[in-house]
């Protein structure tokens, strides 16, 4: 999928333009157009502004996955074929939700608008959720003691912090000359390293920052080499053997490696062990992030739509899935563990985490996920 030179050799970039000359925006060539016009005429939006339908197709059918796989982790307990399902899932559902959030993080230069973005869409939606989240744990669950502490992201709100973490050292990614190796040894010396700790969930930041450096290296051409007929069909025998060898490890494999929250030793295992985990990993959701991202639809489809509110379907469905953890759903109705139930669990968290991305669910918590806070920044910075 992509050959050594592009992933770890920078393309050269394009000149800067002198200040004489017009700015084109994307790919498109543009003819210059009298200042008259340009000032009095609206900006017209342009196919270079557009979404790609490819790209947003990939984020709806990850989100899906991983509210998919949520939902599984309450009743799969004595099934074995379910808890290998689970395992192939977690090996590269958030891989490969990481990588795309890399791919588009690659312009972030710390620029005032770019930091004002970051804030606003990252860091602020973290606060929010995980004072919501903490919140709900305590009266739902009846758990007065659970603390609301923003430092120790609680569930699934560790994604934002880590992303927060990631995309304001991009511009140390971009810079260096091999960022995907120094980021795999520092994902390995992580994943032997007790003495991390839980604050800013920094084990999972650090043990899953290769796939977001990936991200970064990728180029659109890497993504029409995944996307040939050839790597469709080599993804089909992949998938299979995933499952046999899934099946095969369900009994005999910790879920703790698929989570990277913990050091190997924590674990139980020898701190080799974590060195040589890393590397597996990373190398088996690498290639079924490559076979999950040949098969994605590249037209505009039905949900095509629903990949610009994946924000929200994240956010959202932890509250379903342990809202019935909690009012012991699972606990009540044994059958759910049966293929049937878990048929209709499925296809229940896949419901929701899609009616949660509709554009209607977007405009509502965009005040929390999108809030503009033009009061906080200063605008001669954001026009710098």
């Amino acid at each position: 999928m992509f050959p050594a030179p592009n992933v770890f050799h920078r393309a050269p970039l394009p000149s800067a333009p002198r200040e004489s000359e017009p700015r084109h925006q994307g790919t498109m060539t543009t003819t210059a157009a009298p200042p008259a016009t340009v000032a009095n005429k609206p900006p017209a939006t342009s196919s270079a502004k557009r979404r790609d339908a490819y790209f947003d197709n990939v984020k709806y059918l990850a989100i899906v996955l991983v509210a998919v796989a949520h939902s599984w982790e309450p009743v799969m307990d004595g099934s074995r074929t379910a808890r290998a399902l689970y395992m192939v899932a977690y090996t590269f559902h958030m891989p490969a939700f990481i990588i795309i959030s890399g791919y588009f993080s690659r312009s972030f230069d710390m620029s005032a608008a770019k930091v004002k973005r970051l804030v606003t869409g990252v860091a602020v939606p973290y606060v929010v959720f995980e004072t919501a989240y903490s919140l709900f744990k305590r009266y739902a669950d009846d758990s007065p003691d659970h603390p609301i502490s923003l430092i120790d992201p609680w569930y699934l709100t560790w994604f934002l912090v880590a992303l927060f973490i990631w995309r304001i050292t991009t511009p140390l990614w971009q810079s260096l000359r091999y960022p995907l190796p120094v980021a795999l040894v520092i994902a390995v010396f992580a994943s032997f390293s007790p003495t991390i700790g839980d604050d800013l969930d920094l084990q999972r930041v650090l043990q899953f920052l290769p796939f977001f450096v990936l991200g970064l290296r990728l180029r659109p051409e890497h993504f029409e080499m995944v996307r040939r007929r050839e790597v469709r069909m080599l993804a089909l025998p992949l998938l299979a053997g995933a499952l046999v060898f899934a099946y095969w490890a369900a009994s005999r494999m910790q879920l703790g490696w698929f989570y990277r929250s913990n050091s190997a030793q924590e674990m139980g295992a020898p701190w080799w062990s974590g060195a040589v985990m890393t590397l597996a990993m990373f190398g088996c959701a690498l290639l079924l992030t490559i076979g999950f991202l040949s098969w994605v639809p590249r037209r505009p489809m039905w949900f095509t739509v629903l990949g610009a509110g994946t924000i929200c379907g994240y956010l959202l469905h932890g509250f379903l899935i342990k809202g019935a953890e909690y009012a012991g759903l699972f606990d009540t109705y044994d059958w759910l563990s049966a293929p049937g139930g878990l048929a209709l669990v499925s296809l229940v968290a896949a419901g929701a985490v899609t009616l949660m991305c509709t554009p209607p669910v977007r405009r509502v918590l965009r005040p929390v996920t999108e809030p503009e806070m033009d009061w906080a920044f200063r605008r001669d910075a954001a026009r710098r």
